[in-house]
């Protein structure tokens, strides 16, 4: 396959379907939603109403992507129908050789629509139900990515990977000052990089997710899967979703998951979505297409002055508990010359036993009768979550010790592929 060529036409991506499914009679194509650098893809119906999607790799990096993805979905479908993972994933059905060398892979259509990502909300719905399905992707074992020969990192390696991100592109010149500033303190903090590496998507965003009312019902496009941070698939939520809907997002997906907290989850996510950015600049410098660098650099410098009045990324304000001094008539109450260390402990409890005895006049003789809820009291780490779903609204997820600032800026992430899901609808299907 040469290293790019021109995109395919829809007609063109209906004659490899017919190629790759023998006897396919295609009577109608639609587009997809976006156009895209790594992927040509197209919606196709046959003439028994069924649908099909056709994804051509353009170049030789997609399609080197595309085998691995391919690996990778034999698995992800076997999880999803044991159960393991909460949604489907698109199914191989044949695929077609391409001149160039490679090959172009057709499956059937998905249901569900794209993610409509202004309508999460706080509390239990839709918002919640993403957690859960990206949980339970975090949840498989490594395993399924590596043995289907995708890259593996643990958290050092990951972090590496990150900083080497980070300087090729100011080496280009156009990352600002305070913006690189402030990636480079969240990268050479080491405490926020002590996480257990899963399998994660890498590239999601509300039009790879499709749903059906409040279910997550599908996720497509994972050529970009591998073992790495969770973070990343968090990301986008995190720069694109309303911010009400974030801590029901994120406590659904903390629930959902076995391992313990990560406390620096959410600020790793939040770097993540800022990195999405020269991510696209430097996808621009490779293909030397300047309208892109043009469109990265001006994000940057939005995302710059959007940033330059936060803390930095991971930064907790210490708390500090207030301390009421005691009063001469308190202490002198107290006071014993007579002890060792000279407080009454005994004076001290009677005073106790005498406030009890105000506040509950029924049990003065202090048998008190107590729920087993008002006398068992969980034990709560900073950073962990208990409850249900239905706890949502009422005990918000907390990343950090201090307050959680999100950048207000609300441009979609650049966006690296072909969309799987078409612009313009099909007739109905028959009943």
């Amino acid at each position: 396959m040469s290293d790019s060529n021109p995109s395919r036409s829809p007609l063109a991506l209906a004659a490899l379907a017919t190629v790759a499914l023998p006897g396919l009679d295609v009577v109608a194509t639609r587009p997809p939603r976006t156009p895209g650098a790594d992927f040509d893809v197209v919606g196709v119906m046959d003439a028994t109403g069924s649908r099909w999607i056709v994804r051509s790799p353009r170049d030789a990096a997609a399609g080197a992507a595309l085998e691995g993805e391919v690996a990778l979905l034999e698995a992800l479908g076997r999880a999803s129908d044991d159960g393991l993972l909460t949604f489907e994933v698109p199914e191989p059905a044949g695929f077609a050789p391409l001149p160039e060398g490679g090959r172009a892979m057709v499956y059937p259509e998905l249901r569900g629509k794209p993610l409509p990502i202004e309508r999460l909300a706080a509390g239990p719905g839709l918002a919640a139900q993403v957690g859960r399905a990206i949980a339970s992707l975090h949840e498989l074992p490594e395993s399924v990515v590596a043995d289907a020969g995708l890259p593996t990192y643990d958290a050092d390696a990951y972090r590496a990977r990150r900083l080497a991100e980070v300087d090729e592109a100011a080496a280009t010149g156009h990352i600002p000052a305070g913006l690189l500033r402030r990636w480079e303190h969240a990268l050479e903090d080491v405490t926020l990089w002590r996480f257990r590496a899963t399998p994660v998507h890498g590239d999601l965003a509300a039009e790879h997710v499709l749903v059906d009312d409040d279910d997550v019902v599908a996720i497509l496009d994972w050529s970009d899967a591998r073992v790495a941070d969770p973070a990343d698939d968090l990301a986008w939520l995190l720069a694109a979703a309303p911010e009400e809907s974030l801590d029901a997002i994120l406590e659904a997906y903390a629930l959902a998951r076995t391992e313990r907290a990560d406390e620096h989850l959410a600020a790793r996510a939040l770097l993540a979505s800022e990195l999405a950015v020269a991510r696209w600049l430097m996808h621009g410098v490779r293909h030397r297409d300047g309208a892109i660098i043009d469109d990265a650099v001006q994000m940057l410098r939005e995302l710059d002055e959007e940033v330059a009045d936060l803390a930095p990324i991971g930064y907790a304000e210490p708390v500090v508990a207030d301390v009421t001094p005691l009063g001469d008539d308190d202490a002198a109450d107290g006071w014993d010359e007579d002890e060792p260390d000279g407080w009454d402990e005994a004076a001290d409890d009677d005073e106790d036993d005498e406030d009890a005895e105000e506040e509950h006049p029924d049990h003065a003789d202090g048998d008190l009768e107590w729920s087993s809820a008002a006398v068992v009291a969980p034990s709560h780490r900073a950073g962990e979550l208990t409850g249900d779903d239905s706890d949502t609204a009422e005990h918000p997820v907390v990343a950090d010790s201090g307050e959680f600032q999100v950048p207000d800026y609300r441009r979609g992430r650049p966006r690296r592929g072909f969309d799987d899901t078409p612009t313009a609808e099909f007739p109905p299907q028959a009943p």
